[in-house]
């Protein structure tokens, strides 16, 4: 992921915003203030509602935890503004970012269950992480301060309240599992974890080829698998695809957590299986969905 300078330490260089609806996409000029398996019953598809598209605001910040400029995504129902509204941070996977975090249909799914009155108004934030699983991998690059530090700031000044929820996919849902555990190591543990293909790996020789933790001992002292009860009291989702290459793990994981929502479907580590579960993710993460303070 190519990084651009638009800023320098303490300044927020947000250089624009972006509203997609349904007749396109309009962009304007903005400036912002610096600053075991376990088979759980779930939702049927969310019948979409005509012309319920999402609003997607993009913004570039500076982050001090990362010494560089990120990027902020934000996913909405049309027509919520931010004033009390729930977020769930959102964790994208290996080489994706913030514009692409919202899988599958995540965000019009949202947006249709909204509009129908069928879930609570509630949002996604999501932002740059880089490729080392949410945690310091590189010195001077620690994505999971910026998540617990800074997050919360951005999201006040623009008008929201702490996140309630975090949801992830693949390394971003092991990222997930492990935002959630410093939430409760904190004392303020998060509502919600929905972890969607989570890369939990079993082995140590097969994580070493993502070149995203120094060494055995690192990934061991974050690897959810060996940590399986530092969530605390989140309610946890996990969703994979039976021919999922984390199978194993994620199958571990839910057989010895029993979190509230465990399922395997049919499918693979793709969009095709991301669809397919997008509704009953909404639908778990909606029973949560408090406004926030």
């Amino acid at each position: 992921m190519g990084d651009q300078k638009f800023g320098r330490r303490g300044l927020v260089a947000a250089i624009g915003v972006i509203i997609a609806t349904a007749a396109g996409v309009v962009t304007y000029g903005s400036s912002s203030p610096a600053v075991p398996q376990q088979q759980i019953a779930t939702a049927d598809h969310i019948n979409r509602v005509p012309g319920a598209k999402p609003t997607i605001r993009v913004e570039h910040v500076y982050s001090a935890a990362r010494h560089r400029d990120v990027t902020l995504a934000f996913y909405l129902p049309a027509g919520a503004g931010p004033r009390g509204l729930p977020m769930s941070i959102l964790l994208h996977g290996l080489h994706g970012d913030a514009r692409h975090a919202a899988i599958g249909d995540l965000a019009d799914v949202l947006a249709s269950a909204v509009a129908k009155g069928s879930v609570p108004a509630f949002g996604f934030v999501a932002v740059d992480g880089g490729d080392n699983y949410w945690h310091e991998n590189v010195p001077g690059d620690d994505p999971m301060t910026m998540l617990l530090d800074e997050l919360p700031g951005w999201l006040k000044e623009r008008g929201y309240g702490e996140p309630f929820a975090v949801t992830g996919v693949s390394m971003g849902g092991f990222g997930a599992l492990l935002y959630a555990r410093r939430r409760a190591e904190r004392g303020d543990p998060i509502a919600a974890a929905a972890a969607i293909s989570p890369g939990l790996i079993t082995t140590w020789p097969e994580m070493a080829k993502r070149k995203a933790f120094k060494n055995e001992g690192e990934w061991t002292s974050l690897d959810p698998l060996r940590h399986l009860k530092a969530t605390g009291p989140t309610a946890l989702g996990v969703w994979i695809g039976d021919h999922d290459r984390f199978i194993d793990g994620t199958r571990q994981f839910m057989r010895e957590v029993r979190p509230e929502v465990g399922t395997v479907k049919s499918g693979g580590h793709d969009d095709g299986f991301y669809r397919k579960v997008t509704p009953d993710v909404v639908q778990f993460l909606a029973k949560y969905a408090k406004p926030a303070v």
